[in-house]
């Protein structure tokens, strides 16, 4: 699991899903607020994963240029904030826009029956 990931386990779940992972998913819910796509919080993700990358290569000796490590990072990272993104687009739609849509799921709104 340590070559897979680059670093322990213990490591990738404290500084990559609790620390990094809540910093995507504040990102992704500036970014919703924002009205931007999800295409730019990968992008941002993109960036939150090199950070990620780094600070497990200085501070925790796990290796720098790990590609595997790198790309289950960055999936994580992003995966949590693309959720935190939806999540907040759905409710800023509800929310801003009560009189036109409903809260269909957790993930999705509709129209009120009788919008056209």
């Amino acid at each position: 699991m340590e070559a897979l990931l680059g670093t322990s386990l213990g490591v990738f779940v404290g500084l990559t899903v609790i620390l990094i992972g809540g910093a995507a998913i504040m990102t992704g819910r500036a970014l919703a607020d924002g009205w931007k796509p999800p295409l730019q919080v990968v992008f941002a993700c993109f960036g939150l994963a090199l950070a990620d990358r780094f600070l497990v290569y200085a501070l925790f000796e796990g290796d720098l240029l790990s590609l595997s490590g790198f790309v289950i990072d960055f999936v994580v990272i992003t995966a949590m904030a693309l959720v935190a993104h939806r999540l907040t687009v759905v409710h800023k739609m509800v929310a801003q826009y009560p009189w036109r849509y409903e809260r269909e799921s957790l993930w999705t709104w509709r129209e009120k029956s009788g919008q056209s």
